[in-house]
């Protein structure tokens, strides 16, 4: 695929106040920076996410299951960060079957059709931004 045609997703405003109209649009990536992992997030997280984290992003209620609270990741896993597991998350390796359906997109091709070389700093980036919203 061609840069042009790999997308990310963006949230659509509400039409006519109805909240049952809201759906999700794809549109080209934007280039960040690969070591600027509050960038990235904010870039191609936060629509789903959104600013704060914890699944509220203007795209969250037009996707089958809610977007994960990411400042609870350590939480969740007994108080600690999983590294790991986050960053073959974030790059598509892995799938969390009770999750159902990914909606996520997988960050790791996306990164790969902008700079394959810069595959692992992003998803390094993206991994320690997440770790230091942790609550």
């Amino acid at each position: 695929m061609t840069r042009l045609v790999l997308s990310v997703f963006v949230a659509l405003t509400l039409a006519a106040g109805i909240a049952q109209a809201q759906t999700i649009e794809r549109a080209p990536m934007k280039r960040t920076a690969a070591y600027d992992g509050p960038g990235m997030y904010n870039s191609y997280c936060s629509a789903c996410h959104g600013l704060s984290a914890i699944g509220d992003g203007p795209a969250a209620k037009a996707l089958t299951k809610a977007p994960a609270d990411l400042t609870r990741i350590a939480a969740r896993n007994g108080g600690t960060f999983p590294e790991t597991k986050v960053k073959r998350y974030i790059e598509g390796l892995d799938e969390v079957a009770a999750h159902g359906s990914r909606d996520m997109p997988m960050w790791g091709e996306l990164f790969r059709s902008m700079e394959r070389d810069t595959v692992p700093l992003r998803v390094q980036a993206l991994s320690d931004f997440l770790k230091s919203i942790q609550k």
